[in-house]
């Protein structure tokens, strides 16, 4: 067996390199981490934390796993909160969202596909101010 084809790692360490991100395809070719199928991030967000624009055009289906703390996403029309550990939520491609810590958090996030050149804060994806009040 190749050692190159295994990875261990500690997911806050590993993750602080890539925004959260621990797999997608941004990772280099040769890491065992790089996929084109699926991205993996672990984000750890301090109470009060919140997406600074809406999400719009997102072009993957995404899975949010709540490890710790309490978390809200907001989509148009709806509000779901992530209040006891293994607390999800799917969403699929076209549906806009923002979210915000209600709580320290700590959720796990898998997006599928991982889209090369694609982040849904670039301008490839259309992102418009959080609403206030």
């Amino acid at each position: 067996m190749n050692d190159d084809s295994i990875y261990t790692g500690k997911a806050a360490p590993d993750a602080a390199s890539d925004r959260g991100w621990l797999l997608g395809h941004f990772k280099d070719a040769a890491d065992p981490r790089h996929s084109t199928d699926v991205e993996i991030k672990w984000g750890v967000h301090p109470k009060g934390d919140e997406r600074a624009q809406w999400v719009r055009g997102e072009e993957r289906t995404a899975l949010q796993v709540l490890i710790s703390g309490r978390f809200r996403l907001e989509f148009p029309g709806r509000t779901v909160v992530l209040a006891e550990q293994g607390d999800y939520v799917v969403w699929g491609r076209g549906v806009d969202h923002s979210w915000y810590a209600e709580e320290d958090a700590v959720v796990l996030t898998v997006r599928w596909p991982s889209i090369p050149g694609y982040r849904a804060d670039d301008s490839t994806a259309e992102a418009i101010d959080l609403p206030t009040g």
